[in-house]
């Protein structure tokens, strides 16, 4: 049984030591050329092979991302299972680059750069983060934790899934018909949904509408969450204050595009988190050992819900 990484080049030597440390007994490949495609079992990718079909004997595909999206459905392998990545430094990333977005339009940071560009000194009122309400679309691993972080800062906190959860302190939403109720209370909201048919779009000019005037946005799910038009439309008219994008459809966005130069937008190109060689080596190899033990594994998509 074969391992077959396709990844970055720089990631070979890593996998290939922490393979030999930790799953000495599983072979390990970069080189589709040189394996026999019968003995692959195991895929991580980011992207799908154009012959992902010659590896007819595959069992589990594993992306190199949070996400998986960028599989199309009907390429998909029937009988392999699908399992998205889930190791610490990923979430920790997103932990730091949803704390610094939350806190910086908290504190009015996208206003101010505005300000300084009009060479305008004149302080904003300040509102202590307890009298702040943060929401977050989407609760699993990256959402969870998420909350955890901004929990010290003594924000109210809510959060919205599919469906319903028990969080400490959050007070928690579920399902289309409490999304409004949700979006109603959120002063500034961020979206860690996943991709799938029924949360396409999901940010849309009825949700932006749904907000409190002046709630600010982190987008840090998908691009093709959010409706771009209806998203500037909400910040031209002030009903949101700012936004923190560092999703959009395309990437990277053409040169001509309006929020490049909009005064109340943070552009990050697709940054906010990443997936690092070695812990993704690790929970491969984690990963690995509960497959063979017939055990859970985590990151393990349902493919009915697309997550």
């Amino acid at each position: 049984m074969t391992f077959l990484l396709n990844a970055w080049p720089e990631w070979g030597p890593i996998f290939q030591s922490a393979f030999a440390r930790h799953l000495p007994d599983q072979s390990f490949s970069m080189d589709p050329a040189t394996v026999d495609p019968d003995s692959v079992r195991y895929l991580m990718t980011w992207a799908l092979p154009k012959d992902l079909e010659r590896y007819r004997n595959l069992e589990v595909l594993f992306s190199t991302g949070a996400g998986i999206d960028q599989f199309p459905p009907e390429r998909l392998p029937p009988k392999a299972r699908l399992v998205r990545m889930v190791e610490t430094g990923l979430t920790r990333m997103m932990q730091e680059f949803v704390t610094m977005a939350v806190l910086a339009l908290h504190r009015d940071v996208p206003a101010y750069l505005e300000q300084q560009s009009r060479r305008d000194w004149r302080p904003l009122p300040l509102r202590p983060a307890w009298e702040r309400r943060v929401g977050i679309m989407g609760l699993g691993e990256m959402g969870a934790a998420a909350l955890e972080t901004l929990r010290p800062f003594g924000f109210s906190l809510r959060g919205w899934s599919r469906s319903l959860r028990e969080i400490k302190d959050v007070v928690c939403f579920a399902g289309q018909e409490e999304l409004p109720a949700f979006l109603s209370g959120c002063d500034i909201l961020v979206c860690l949904l996943p991709l799938t048919d029924q949360t396409r779009g999901i940010l849309s000019a009825k949700a932006f509408a749904a907000l409190p005037k002046g709630a600010g946005l982190v987008q840090v799910g998908r691009g093709a969450h959010a409706d771009q038009q209806a998203l500037l439309d909400a910040l031209n008219s002030g009903q949101l204050s700012g936004a923190f994008i560092d999703v959009t459809t395309p990437e990277p966005l053409p040169a001509d595009h309006p929020f490049w130069a909009h005064p109340r937008v943070i552009l990050t190109p697709h940054i906010a988190s990443d997936t690092l060689a070695e812990p993704a080596a690790l929970a491969a190899i984690d990963n690995i050992r509960r497959h063979r033990a017939g055990q859970p594994m985590p990151g393990l998509v349902d493919r009915t819900r697309g997550y």
